[in-house]
């Protein structure tokens, strides 16, 4: 059991009001020693005193009745005395019913709605917990689509394979293009300079005397590394040039920087 568990078996302990079952199981907790259980215990019975202490009036006449004739039966043991009469039992519930287990009452609905605030927590953190593995496997879904795509896009003889060189502001640089008109292509790159601040690259395809077409942006880690997922392109059968222009981070509909890359399909 959980220290939930325990505390909410050492309230209803302390007010007289577990089943066998549960009674039993929180008094081998108590002849074990559990800290929690022995703890708990402590608390609520000093709560349920402390209740009865501010209830300050005088035992009926039936009360004390019953208690001297204990007392009396009893030949005055005190150990035996400790143990109430039944009579007296019911007197003291009749005379102090009224005041006291009102409070009690409430004490135990606001255990219970503590212990439904926590079980509300738990299942929010696990409604929580579901929501990111649900996350999770739709970004493996998606990593696993890319991966499908790319080997379809390499065993099909239709694919062109495009090897672009460094033009004269990156002329180390050197990329791959592996495209496929109706799959789209995969664009790897080494060697380019990191793009400064507010840039990044943009592919470029074109298409006999057409105007470039966009296909796609992307950036490169500090190795100069960098590589892109190009959708297929409308209206585009065949591409007969890949090229890389430096441009505004967002990309723009028509090439204007300089040169990076340039490619012959």
């Amino acid at each position: 059991m959980n220290r939930d568990e325990i505390m909410e078996l050492a309230a209803g302990y302390a007010l007289g009001s577990l089943e066998r079952a549960d009674r039993v199981r929180f008094e081998a907790l108590l002849e074990a020693g559990d800290p929690a259980a022995v703890a708990g215990l402590r608390e609520f019975q000093s709560t349920v005193v402390a209740v009865a202490e501010d209830v300050r009036e005088a035992p009926s006449a039936d009360v004390r009745r019953a208690l001297m004739a204990r007392i009396a039966a009893e030949g005055g043991d005190a150990e035996r005395v400790m143990r109430p009469a039944p009579a007296a039992v019911t007197a003291l519930r009749t005379a102090r019913s009224s005041r006291i287990w009102p409070v009690i009452w409430a004490g135990a609905m606001a255990a219970g709605l503590a212990a439904i605030a926590v079980g509300l927590g738990v299942s929010a953190s696990y409604e929580r917990r579901i929501a990111e593995l649900s996350r999770e496997a739709g970004a493996l879904r998606e990593e696993l689509g890319r991966q499908q795509s790319v080997v379809a896009i390499l065993r099909d003889p239709a694919t062109q394979v495009v090897g672009l060189a460094g033009q004269s502001a990156s002329p180390e640089a050197r990329a791959r293009m592996l495209w496929h008109a109706t799959a789209g292509g995969i664009f790897v790159a080494a060697g380019l300079p990191p793009a400064p601040p507010g840039k990044a690259y943009q592919l470029w395809a074109i298409a006999g005397q057409n105007p470039p077409v966009s296909a796609g942006v992307f950036t490169v880690d500090a190795r100069g590394t960098g590589s892109l997922h190009v959708p297929p392109l409308p209206g585009i059968a065949r591409v007969d040039v890949f090229a890389v222009t430096l441009e505004p981070a967002g990309g723009l509909p028509a090439p204007s920087g300089a040169m990076y890359l340039v490619g012959k399909a």
